[in-house]
């Protein structure tokens, strides 16, 4: 059992990555295994909405993107975390998310997510919902806590600071590990239900 966290931060070890290994310690302790992605520093390009994904091969041919997409896709659960840009998450990060769940096709339905937004004061909650939001539209399983998984800090460190935000991101990394595992014990006794057969429309007549 392994899940990914995705790092949407351009500083590889500021805030969210302080956020993101806090949760990811707590479930290497229930025996899951965790690795951080680092891609808010990377030069993504983003989704143009071409279709080419749909053959299996994405029109900007970026190899390490591939990579860490594929490694996704095999993982059991997706943890997202991304700093507060404007009350939203940083542009690599949707970048990145858009091409990741746009090209999945079906590959993210019933994995368990959640996601971490790291403000230095305040706009959290929209770029918390905005995180969701991917895992909403993918049939994906989203995980809580007792409170929203927002964190506060400014200079580098300082989320740790936020011993409620810890809390909330401890507690968090509990609830993940047990719908992880609970849908690892009952894989051969309740199957996933086949997906209800999908009627497509606009609302242009």
């Amino acid at each position: 059992m392994k899940v990914i966290a995705v790092n949407g931060s351009p500083r590889p070890k500021g805030n969210t990555y302080q956020a993101l290994k806090v949760v990811c310690d707590e479930l290497n302790k229930e025996g899951i295994d965790t690795k951080i992605l680092q891609v808010g520093n990377l030069n993504i390009n983003g989704c143009i909405s071409c279709g080419r994904c749909k053959d299996g091969y994405c029109i900007h041919n970026d190899d390490i993107l591939d990579t860490m997409i594929n490694e996704i896709y095999e993982a059991d659960g997706l943890l997202l975390g991304s700093p507060v840009y404007y009350s939203g998450i940083t542009g690599t990060m949707k970048c990145f998310l858009d091409r990741l769940f746009f090209a999945s096709h079906g590959r993210m339905r019933h994995k368990a997510g959640a996601s971490i937004t790291i403000p230095r004061r305040s706009g959290g909650m929209p770029a918390f919902e905005q995180l969701n939001n991917y895992f909403l539209i993918s049939e994906m399983l989203v995980v809580s806590s007792y409170y929203w998984n927002v964190i506060h800090g400014g200079k580098p460190g300082e989320v740790l600071e936020d011993s409620e935000g810890i809390a909330v991101l401890k507690n968090l990394a509990k609830n993940l590990s047990w719908v992880i595992k609970m849908k690892e014990a009952t894989k051969n006794t309740l199957p996933a239900p086949e997906p209800y057969p999908r009627s497509w429309m606009n609302f242009i007549r």
